[in-house]
């Protein structure tokens, strides 16, 4: 049989926020082939950074000393950490799962989707039988899912990604990270708070080489005297050692460890949705191809989020999710994603956050600038925290005074950038910023009044 609903949404992560009040009076079909609540609530930024946090602690204890403070990191009680995080996500899953299968007017199916007609789709449930539905809009929000290199693919070498590397039973005494991005970034930082010795092998010059290349470099400087970073190689063969593992490198060395984390980047969830068999288009990097609005290029079908967005970032999903949430029910009155000053972070050690042009970006694409460094060393709050290695950069245009670029690295990076985001969404003018509002000394947010303070639109920069 063949149940029909006005909605079928593919996967729970932010897709499971469009169930709106605009479909109280209809039927909605929630399809899900993991875990309820998608990557951010389960293996990434949640759990992710509830370990950064804990690491964080350790690692002002390990760095007392320099302020005056005797202190030691007695013991790290990994299980204890562990289940106080997923103690607490996992219960969350559980119950939206429990929520959509008893809702009032959704039904989940538990189970992998993939089309076999025109808004038609049959699920191979979990259970072992199978559902066919059809639905009179589809919106498929499948997310990503971490890519693995062919070598380690076919080497048989057991490995982790961030998927599973959370929920391991014990913190590794040595950890191999093969990939040098955000994900690595973030989880070298964890483990070597928490007592591991880290390799990082990195297949460019720098460490999250997608930045801006100032805070690129710097953060590399400090990686390597954390962690034993082998840049500018490859892996070129995995194999078992003594329980742990041994990568060959291009470059004639070995990276070996207790334990594998593969963090080579993630890719869109959507193989074996049978996509071509309703003629929906992808892009070459897997990603659906979607208008301004969500639209795939099948009719009444959407996408969302990391199945489709060139942004890997739960904000970014969340807010393409409102859009589509609309466009659903106002088909007359269709919004528009606006990805104008899409911000991020990194919450590694030191933490990074960015939005924006880089200055690399801005010589390549020929647009005039200005820039100012600041360093956090330079405010008296920066002072108190003895910090000789954090900045705030800034690049702005000299004709309108607006903002193209905030890159900062440093103690909450992540917080300090909001009013420069929300500066570049509203058009504050720089000298307005500065200058219209009071800075509270010497809070760390001084940093930014500075280095706004430094942009001297007159001394602009021709790429």
């Amino acid at each position: 049989m063949t149940s029909h609903y006005d909605l079928a949404i593919v996967g729970t992560g932010s897709g499971n926020s469009l169930v709106t009040p605009d479909f109280d009076d209809k039927r909605v079909a929630v399809i899900e082939s993991g875990v309820f609540g998608g990557t951010c609530l389960n293996v990434g930024c949640i759990p992710t950074k509830m370990f950064v946090y804990t690491a964080d602690i350790a690692d002002t204890i390990t760095d007392a000393a320099r302020f005056g403070i005797d202190a030691g990191l007695d013991k790290v009680r990994w299980p204890a950490i562990r289940d106080r995080i997923f103690g607490r996500i996992d219960p969350i899953s559980e119950s939206g799962r429990d929520y959509r299968i008893d809702g009032p007017n959704t039904t989940a199916y538990l189970g992998r989707a993939r089309f076999t007609g025109q808004r038609e789709l049959t699920v191979a449930l979990d259970d072992g039988g199978e559902a066919r539905l059809t639905a009179d809009q589809i919106v498929l929000a499948t997310g990503a899912h971490p890519m693995i290199p062919d070598v380690i693919a076919r080497s048989g070498v057991r490995f982790h990604t961030s998927d599973t590397i959370m929920r391991i039973d014990a913190v590794p005494e040595r950890l191999v990270i093969l990939g040098a991005g955000f994900i690595a970034a973030e989880m070298a930082h964890i483990f070597s708070g928490l007592g591991s010795q880290v390799t990082v092998v990195a297949r460019g010059r720098q460490l999250v080489r997608h930045l801006d290349d100032e805070i690129s470099r710097r953060f590399t400087e400090l990686a390597r005297q954390r962690w034993d970073v082998r840049s500018e190689v490859q892996a070129v063969a995995a194999s078992a050692d003594d329980g742990g593992i041994v990568l060959q490198l291009s470059d004639g060395t070995a990276a070996r460890g207790d334990l594998l984390l593969v963090a080579t980047g993630r890719i869109p969830s959507v193989a074996d949705l049978d996509l071509a068999t309703v003629g929906i288009d992808v892009h070459p990097d897997g990603r659906i191809v979607v208008d301004g609005h969500g639209r795939t290029t099948a009719a009444g079908v959407w996408s969302l989020g990391d199945a489709s967005s060139p942004y890997q970032l739960k904000h970014v999903a969340n807010a393409e999710a409102r859009i589509v949430a609309h466009n659903l029910a106002h088909p007359e009155l269709l919004r528009s994603f606006d990805h104008s000053h899409v911000p991020s972070a990194i919450f590694s050690h030191p933490q990074i956050a960015t939005v924006g042009l880089t200055e690399e970006e801005c010589v390549a694409k020929g647009v005039r600038y200005v820039r100012a460094l600041q360093e956090y060393g330079d405010t008296a709050y920066g002072w108190a925290m003895e910090d000789t290695t954090s900045i705030c950069k800034l690049i702005a245009d000299p004709a309108t005074g607006l903002l193209l670029g905030a890159h900062l690295m440093g103690p909450s990076a992540s917080s300090l950038i909001q009013p420069l985001i929300q500066a570049m969404a509203f058009g504050t003018r720089v000298d307005d910023m500065a200058r219209g509002q009071y800075w509270i000394h010497p809070a760390m947010a001084e940093v930014v009044e500075n280095a706004l303070l430094g942009l001297d639109l007159d001394a602009h920069h021709h790429p």
